[in-house]
């Protein structure tokens, strides 16, 4: 066992201890508490040499452990304070443990980048699945499987996901954000509400399918393993809290726009137009353009705690999604065209330039809302009225994003921040239109 894999899984015993949280109930902190003082006062010996990472080895300090005691022991602290699920602090701590020894497995048998990522996701996911059975069985519940089931993918995903960005001493804050996300889509997930057999179907087909979609993306290169990990985590997310029909509609825009991409790239590529990575969407790339998307959902999935109806949300999602397609098609194919104008002041500009489109480019933005408008009248029953609000939403936010390409990218928000301002605009109009014409 070589030094990295034997640190990754002393972590994962440190991570063990959170199953003791059951028992010790509002002081389940202290045994992470105790563990931050002992990596406080260890500074060399046969302990030191298992914690320690090669950054700590200069520093000659377990900082790394003691961060990640720490960040277990505050998110411990909300158990008894927010009457956070025992259940969920257990996955939220055994996700990063138990992950990385995972990635580390799969890297002493091959050193390949995906299937390390993958690794970690699946030793993940078991683990948090089985604390929470672990959970259950200690304080005699009655385990609900399909809901654990969907409380460990999403905890693997979601850190997945963060340690593509992050790495082992930013674990306070990937523990944080895990535990607070996964808290809330626990609390909102409707499995509890509906038979075992739909919600095992649920579950099932949302992991089948979007992993499946994921891996295709991947082989064909449309995503980064980060971006395949986000679409994958979205995808569960859409069948899960909102419905298949959500989930087609999110599918539509990530194939209908990696296609997009890959249209004609090497000729994009020579005029400068092209994406970068050979068109392999990243995750912040496909958060930019679905995160709107996927507060509609979260607020859809609230609506009984929120103002305006879900009907409201229902469009703000369609909206956003029509958006970010016909934000991507208009820049894809537009990019192929010559003399594009400034959108803000109709000069002639270099293709490229931000805030630049073209009629041939606005012709395929509106075609994409319409496709998404399309879907929407399958899968949610919207009628012709509610098509032309969700195509009335998917110009604005196009349009919103041409005018902050050329008005605020570059110094102020980068091209992600500007697609996220758009799509988020979209799912606004969507709403509104929605409320306006009387649909909500």
């Amino acid at each position: 066992m070589n030094w990295s894999l034997r640190r990754a899984l002393a972590f994962a015993l440190v991570a063990t201890l959170s199953l003791a949280a059951p028992l010790l109930g509002q002081a389940a902190a202290v045994p992470f508490a105790v563990v931050a003082v002992l990596g406080a006062v260890v500074t060399d010996g046969w302990l030191f040499e298992v914690f320690s990472t090669a950054q700590d080895r200069r520093e000659q300090r377990l900082r790394t452990l003691i961060a990640f005691a720490l960040s277990a022991a505050g998110v411990g602290l909300l158990v008894p304070i927010f009457d956070v699920p025992a259940g969920v602090f257990v996955a939220s701590v055994l996700v990063v443990g138990y992950g990385d020894l995972g990635r580390r497995l799969v890297l002493q048998v091959r050193e390949n980048r995906t299937l390390s990522m993958v690794g970690f996701v699946v030793v993940a996911g078991v683990a948090a699945f089985g604390g929470q059975a672990a959970v259950t069985s200690l304080t005699g519940g009655t385990p609900n499987y399909p809901q654990m089931v969907f409380v460990a993918a999403s905890a693997a995903l979601l850190a997945g996901i963060m340690r593509t960005f992050f790495v082992a001493r930013d674990d306070p804050l990937l523990l944080a954000t895990v535990a607070l996300l996964l808290w809330l889509f626990a609390v909102l997930a409707p499995l509890s509400e509906v038979p075992a057999a739909v919600a095992w179907e649920r579950v099932a087909v949302a992991l089948v399918v979007t992993s499946a979609f994921g891996w295709v993306s991947r082989a064909l290169g449309a995503t980064s393993v980060a971006g395949m990990l986000t679409g994958v985590f979205l995808g569960l997310l859409a069948v899960v809290l909102g419905g298949y029909g959500w989930f087609v509609v999110l599918v539509a825009f990530f194939a209908v726009g990696s296609l997009s991409t890959k249209f004609k790239y090497e000729r994009k590529a020579e005029r400068g137009v092209a994406e970068p990575n050979d068109g392999a969407r990243g995750t912040g790339n496909v958060l930019g353009n679905s995160a709107a998307a996927l507060i509609a959902l979260l607020l859809y999935a609230a609506h009984a705690h929120v103002p305006f109806s879900d009907v409201a949300f229902l469009f703000a999602y369609a909206g956003s999604v029509a958006t970010a397609l016909a934000d991507t098609l208009s820049s894809e194919l537009g990019g192929l065209f010559d003399e594009p104008r400034l959108v803000t002041t109709f000069e002639r500009v270099e293709p490229g330039t931000d805030g630049a489109v073209t009629w041939q480019g606005e012709v395929a933005g509106l075609a994409g809302a319409a496709v998404i408008a399309a879907l929407s009248v399958v899968v949610f029953d919207l009628g012709a009225l509610g098509a032309g609000a969700v195509v009335g939403a998917g110009v604005v936010g196009m349009t919103a994003d041409s005018v902050a390409g050329a008005t605020i990218e570059g110094d102020r928000l980068g091209n992600q921040g500007v697609n996220f301002l758009a799509t988020l605009t979209g799912g606004v109009a969507g709403g509104l239109l929605a409320l306006a014409v009387g649909l909500a």
